[in-house]
């Protein structure tokens, strides 16, 4: 009996023992795999920049950039996070969520009215267009009286403001219904909630198969307020991945322009929010290399800004514009 407890006692230990070891093993494995992976990123020189876009048409050569694999290329890798409104993107920048975002001049303006150095990095490809449903609306001018939906304090007024004047008539000659979610300006105005509404794609296409018409646009009045923008202490911290960024950007547009588009529109379709029903709709822009932002649309942006009171700080085009990409 004593001998079968003194094998059973060994057997025991020997099991413990054995377990003791490939649970130090386990951990070694483990450790050294960390330490490959560090070094592994390490050896890479692969800087994150997450960056905050809404669904149109501005984001796609970012979008491309990454689904290529150009931004690890250059030893950048973006994170692209896209909202449904300028607001919940504002939110998610103010809480320090995000290193950069698809912006306007106007939001540059509030931002720096707050006290954020906040800089324009560069311009960005996107289009705003007035879209109706109304028969009697012809024009820009027949708006006079109607309801137009925008959002307030943004680039969509500042633009209808813009396509208001060229068409002689002020923003007090309509009746503004704010809506901030891009998607929910587009199904009211297909209910015949409104007389109008300012769009970006891919939300203009969607609107025209619905039977809406143009009545005007960003290229017609003129007018440019898209930017990218990120605030000076990540200029200060990450000037490398953003210059990484921008070759990436200018290489996508380099691919799309050397490529049919039917070999990225999925992309675009699944990240932009094209319905698929649409894939022979889309027109996708001829986009430019990466350049930076002209200083009258800053100074004109500005000027609307502060007669809206949305801006009293002097502040000069200049001063917010930022040469991280474009230095020579």
């Amino acid at each position: 009996m004593e001998a079968m407890e003194i094998m059973e006692s060994r057997q025991m230990k020997k099991i413990m023992t054995l377990c003791m070891l490939m649970v130090l093993i386990s951990a070694l494995t483990v450790g050294c795999s960390s330490l490959k992976d560090n070094d592994s990123k390490e050896a890479e020189g692969v800087t994150s920049l997450t960056l905050g876009l809404l669904p149109s048409i501005d984001a796609i050569p970012f979008m491309i950039a990454h689904e290529q694999g150009f931004d690890k290329k250059h030893g950048v890798n973006l994170d692209i996070q896209t909202f449904k409104s300028a607001k919940d993107r504002d939110v998610a920048f103010q809480a320090n969520k995000l290193d950069g975002i698809s912006a306007d001049l106007i939001a540059i303006a509030i931002y720096n009215e707050a006290g954020l150095d906040v800089k324009v990095t560069s311009t960005t490809f996107g289009e705003f267009d007035l879209l109706t449903g109304n028969d009697e609306i012809k024009e820009v001018k027949d708006l006079k009286g109607k309801s137009v939906i925008l959002s307030k304090n943004t680039s969509t007024e500042y633009t209808v403001a813009t396509m208001l004047k060229k068409a002689g008539l002020t923003e007090e000659d309509i009746k503004v219904t704010e809506v901030p979610q891009i998607p929910t300006r587009l199904e009211l105005l297909k209910n015949n909630k409104a007389d109008a509404a300012i769009l970006p794609e891919p939300f203009v296409t969607m609107g025209r198969s619905a039977g809406l018409r143009v009545l005007s646009s960003t290229k017609d009045a003129g007018v440019n307020p898209f930017v990218l923008a990120f605030p000076q202490a990540i200029i200060d911290t990450k000037e490398q991945a953003i210059q990484a960024m921008y070759a990436a950007y200018d290489d996508a547009v380099a691919y799309m322009k050397s490529h049919e588009q039917s070999e990225y529109i999925d992309l675009i379709i699944k990240e932009v929010g094209y319905p698929d029903s649409l894939k022979d709709d889309i027109i996708v822009p001829d986009y430019l290399p990466s350049n930076q932002v002209n200083v009258q649309e800053v100074e004109a942006a500005f000027t609307w800004a502060r007669e809206k009171g949305l801006l009293s700080k002097n502040i000069s085009p200049e001063e917010v514009i930022s040469d991280v990409a474009f230095k020579k």
